[in-house]
């Protein structure tokens, strides 16, 4: 049987609504327009059963609990997956609506895949192609995006290719990068800041072709190797997700959950635990560190691997970007993970405003009595070649201010950028005015060249697909263009603070072949 051409939809036993399962942009602007009129979160609100399903809502309930009465965290499941006669790795995620006990007794509303919050790891090889088939029990359309991948820009799961309520899609890709944590979530225009706030998250790993993700580093998912997605929320008096509370920047909560749990713990068998921490928050920047001050390992970023482990006191993580830290235990030890006020490049007044004030609890990591031994860290964990300017054929500038980028908001009409396929340019990056962003180009990785003039911190020193901007301070960044996207797919750059990108802080750019 051969793959589905990427991103076609329809619902089961019918065409999709629109040639390939794409809309037109004329048809895109009206669907964005309309959504932009419904309140937010009835992108997940309960009520009938859609027509692609017929089963029970998902329910997750309180979770488990320690000795000592302090909630477990729970590793995401990985999400299973079969080889087809052509020897591609098929998924399957549903989005669906259901409950989650946040609080003991009490049902909020949430939304998941294959779940009632948040969803299941997806795990590939480079190399390998896979399909994912996305079936969209909501009662809203919706999209999935693979935050970080490098696919073409028909599989990537964009705004113009929404998946209409009760509908399917079926991308196909081949997977085409180094080992790295990424992720995937919704990207409906208008609507994304809801539909992540609801649990409409996941993370997908990408293996080298042996199998591992990283020779020399912890590995063995669940027990050294745990993804952690951080989500802030804050919840009404009746346990429902508050969206009406929110900032210039959206919706920032008082509590952070981590895989779905707030003041959690994370039983360590091990002397070494791996942690690929994804900011999964619509808003929320983040300064992960160890609550008594010790160094963490940082060896991985968006994109994969660093060249070599580096001790830093803390990592900041804007919303979409990731980290990978490796944290050292002795038996019976208990160690807080938090989040310290991220140093954002604000006027001081502004910092509590946008969430820059104050230490948050993350969880706490508890060593069992007995360890069993990891290995040493490895000196070098992969191969990086030095960021070359005298490589990029052009440049582009890019100013985010006020719901824009250059001026302009986003028009499905209208192509933004056009670049060669192949190509490498310098994008200059710069924040206009006092709020956060966090400035995300679809389909591509980059290098950061320089912060306001100066070389970049070692955590901005590997590849990236997102990265925080701070007001006044360009960014220059080194971009390859190795995926096409064409005009009825464009791949789509914008501010990955969730509420701007709903209000208009987007562009979108074709990859051409032909040029």
């Amino acid at each position: 049987m051969s793959p589905r051409a990427p991103g076609g939809t329809g619902r089961p036993g019918s065409p999709g609504r629109h040639p390939a399962g794409v809309l037109s942009r004329r048809a895109l602007l009206g669907t964005a327009l309309a959504g932009l009129a419904l309140p937010a979160l009835s992108a997940c609100r309960g009520g009938p059963t859609p027509r692609a399903t017929s089963s029970t809502p998902p329910r997750r309930p309180a979770p488990a609990l320690a000795d000592d009465g302090i909630p477990l965290v729970p590793t995401p499941p990985l999400a299973p997956s079969t080889i087809d006669p052509d020897g591609v790795r098929v998924f399957r995620l549903r989005a669906r609506a259901g409950t989650t006990e946040f609080r003991p007794g009490v049902a909020t509303p949430t939304c998941g895949y294959e779940g009632a919050y948040l969803g299941p790891t997806l795990r590939a090889r480079r190399g390998e192609t896979v399909r994912v088939e996305v079936v969209n029990e909501l009662l809203q359309d919706t999209t999935l995006h693979w935050h970080g991948m490098e696919l073409p820009g028909a599989a990537d799961g964009g705004p113009h290719a929404l998946i209409p309520s009760g509908g399917s899609s079926w991308p196909t890709w081949t997977v085409a990068q180094p080992a790295a944590t990424l992720w995937y979530h919704p990207h409906p225009h208008g609507a994304t800041t809801a539909q992540v706030l609801r649990g409409l998250a996941g993370a997908f790993l990408v293996d080298d072709p042996d199998g591992r993700g990283s020779p020399g580093l912890p590995d063995e998912y669940g027990v050294d190797d745990v993804p952690l997605l951080l989500q802030d929320q804050r919840l009404t008096a009746d346990g429902r997700i508050d969206e009406e509370t929110r900032t210039a920047i959206g919706p920032l909560g008082d509590v952070v959950l981590v895989n779905g749990v707030a003041g959690g713990c994370l039983p360590v068998t091990t002397t070494r635990v791996r942690l690929r921490v994804v900011n999964a928050s619509p808003a929320r920047v983040y300064a992960l560190a160890a609550a008594d001050g010790r160094d963490l390992v940082l060896v991985g970023t968006d994109g994969g691997l660093l060249a070599a482990p580096v001790p830093v006191r803390s990592v900041r993580l804007s919303p979409g970007e990731r980290a990978e830290v490796v944290v050292a235990l002795t038996p019976g030890e208990r160690l807080g993970l938090v989040s310290l006020p991220p140093d954002l490049g604000l006027l001081p007044q502004l910092a509590g405003t946008y969430g820059a004030a104050g230490t948050l609890p993350l969880l706490e990591l508890r060593a069992a009595a007995e360890l069993r031994p990891s290995p040493d860290l490895p000196a070098t964990t992969a191969v990086v070649p030095p960021a070359d300017a005298a490589s990029a054929g052009g440049e582009r500038r890019f100013e985010l201010s006020a719901g824009r980028i250059n001026g302009r908001t986003p028009d499905p009409g209208r192509i933004d950028l056009r670049v060669p396929l192949g190509a490498t340019e310098v994008w200059t990056v710069t924040s206009a005015h006092e709020q956060p962003h966090s400035f995300h180009p679809h389909g591509v990785r980059f290098r950061v060249l320089s912060v306001g003039g100066a070389a970049p911190p070692p955590e901005l020193a590997g590849w990236k697909d997102t990265v925080y901007v701070p007001p006044r301070t360009p960014l220059r960044l080194l971009v390859r263009f190795d995926q096409p996207a064409d005009e009825r797919t464009p791949f789509m750059y914008h501010c990955h603070v969730l509420w701007h990108e709903d209000q208009g802080m987007m562009g979108q750019f074709v990859v051409d072949p032909e040029t």
